[in-house]
């Protein structure tokens, strides 16, 4: 009896620390969960934010990793507050520090700090940010300098992240023999390489892949196409795009799984959510081991909601799931990908 007792205790042992076979990943876009500033007029949402992935989180959760983009930056108060020469089109975010904690009571595990809003508040944002997510527990990276990757382990399985944008302060796109470098350091710390990029144009005018450099209000906003391949080509099992603030399509190259933008998943205020701009999709992949694309999922969510109130919910109609099919098929027919107009699924060619 003791001895089956013992035989059945290392099997389930044995059971337990086996890594997994198939990794199951969610990845979303654009996240700005309520503005404490200006300090005399914040616009925060319900219940403190509370309810702010309410209506997601089931779908976040059920992930070996979960992925999103911090637009902005987690600092109480004080900073300073960035200068726009041009205010139309020039928004500033700071939202709480408590606030990372939503993100990971929903379920996030990697979130990306690297965008055009991570220095709206200078030296004292990105401390403010780097504190609130490392309190919470949550992996990010983005950050020229003093945080560009990092490495979580869940289960076994080492997850590298790096993350890349076209702005001051943030590990840069542009720095092509640096990104392939980074890359590939990190690559050797993990078994799986996850690759963000804040990358494109911005606007339901600029849903296209056209392959090309893209430039808006002056900025180059770097080639999503050729960028994404220069990340697998380093070590990236999976790059997810962002930044256009509207989804785009999604891909496949060498194995690895592509998505150019996730548009807006979840912005309270001060960010356009009319038609597409209001698309919040979730991608869900599954992969091997060895990060190589199995099958996944788009589940399709809208933000609704007034100023202050808005948040991501799902969504019967699959709009997301239509849109990126869409866009998949006219601007990469080549790719081997399918997308089931009708349940959202993923499956190679």
């Amino acid at each position: 009896m003791l001895s089956a007792l013992i035989a059945l205790t290392a099997a389930i042992t044995t059971a337990a620390a086996a890594p997994k076979d198939t990794l199951t990943f969610a990845a979303v876009g654009d996240i700005m969960m309520g503005l404490n500033y200006p300090d005399h007029a914040p616009v925060l949402p319900p219940q403190d934010g509370a309810l702010t992935f309410e209506s997601v989180a089931g779908v976040l959760r059920n992930a070996d990793i979960t992925i999103g983009n911090l637009e902005g930056v987690l600092l109480d108060s004080g900073g300073t507050g960035k200068r726009c020469a041009n205010p139309s089109v020039c928004y500033t975010f700071r939202s709480p520090e408590r606030y990372a904690k939503h993100l990971a009571d929903a379920g996030f595990d990697l979130l990306s700090v690297a965008n055009n809003h991570s220095g709206d508040f200078g030296d004292a944002g990105r401390a403010g940010t780097v504190r609130s997510l490392r309190s919470a527990g949550l992996g990010f990276a983005g950050f020229e300098g003093t945080a560009e990757s990092c490495v979580i382990e869940r289960e076994g399985i080492r997850y590298g992240f790096v993350a890349f944008a076209p702005n001051i302060g943030t590990v840069s796109f542009h720095d092509q023999p640096r990104a392939r470098e980074l890359i590939a350091e990190v690559r050797k710390k993990c078994d799986i390489m996850i690759v963000s990029m804040h990358i494109g144009a911005e606007g339901a005018r600029h849903s296209r892949i056209t392959r090309k450099p893209e430039l808006f209000v002056g900025e180059n906003r770097g080639n999503p196409y050729a960028f994404a391949r220069l990340a697998v080509d380093s070590g990236a099992d999976m790059v997810i795009g962002h930044g256009p603030h509207v989804p785009r399509a999604i891909d496949l190259y060498k194995g690895k799984f592509i998505a150019y933008s996730l548009g807006n998943f979840a912005t309270n205020t001060g960010v356009n959510i009319a038609g597409e701009s209001g698309y919040a999709p979730i991608v869900k992949i599954r992969t091997d081991r060895k990060g190589n694309f199995i099958d996944g999922e788009i589940v399709s969510a809208i933000q609704r909601g007034e100023r202050g109130e808005r948040r991501p919910y799902l969504d019967s109609t699959g709009a997301c799931v239509t849109e990126i099919k869409r866009l998949t098929e006219i601007d990469l027919p080549e790719t081997g990908i399918s997308i089931d107009g009708k349940t959202g699924r993923i499956t190679g060619k």
